[in-house]
């Protein structure tokens, strides 16, 4: 199963993780409308495919006005968007996360996805990560972690706390 980064968003803050204030936008009125209604000085307009590395193929901008996001969505929406996991053939953008801008002092990476070799989910997470999080597993794979999820059991506490040690949390935070 693919879900969009706004659908991911939504199921974690169903489930009381912080998340940024954002909505989804299918042409660039919404994208403006929805800019405003989060204070339009900073917004990060998003395209929503299944794919990564959208930052670093353009489909990923900071807007400082609900006018800006307006000309960005519309730029974005319909486009044929190219990363390194879509192949030369890209996917095109129907639809584009407006969300709040943050002042971020740190980011990480979590991903959980399955792993159909091992036949489970698994976790991986990395202090190091964010957008050239492949760079980084290439190039010091010892930063990132990963987690195979055993489907008997489930998703266990000290599984947990181990990846939130591994990436720099302190106690408050991993527990």
């Amino acid at each position: 199963m693919n879900i969009h980064e706004y659908q991911a968003k939504a199921i974690l803050a169903r489930h009381g993780v912080p998340v940024p204030r954002g909505e989804v936008a299918f042409n660039a009125a919404e994208a403006g409308d929805i800019a405003r209604r989060l204070g339009g000085n900073l917004v990060v307009v998003k395209a929503q495919i299944h794919s990564g590395g959208r930052g670093k193929g353009g489909g990923v901008k900071l807007a400082k006005s609900p006018d800006q996001a307006e000309r960005l969505a519309r730029d974005m929406i319909g486009m044929t968007l190219v990363t390194h996991q879509t192949g030369p053939e890209g996917r095109v953008v129907s639809r584009v996360l407006v969300e709040e801008g943050l002042q971020m002092t740190r980011e990480l990476y979590l991903s959980l996805l399955l792993d159909r070799a091992a036949g489970k989910p698994v976790i991986i997470a990395s202090a190091a990560g964010g957008m050239d999080v492949e760079e980084v597993a290439a190039s010091t794979p010892e930063k990132i972690v990963k987690v195979y999820i055993e489907p008997g059991v489930g998703f266990v506490p000290f599984e947990a706390r181990r990846i939130g040690f591994a990436i720099g949390l302190d106690g408050p935070q991993v527990n």
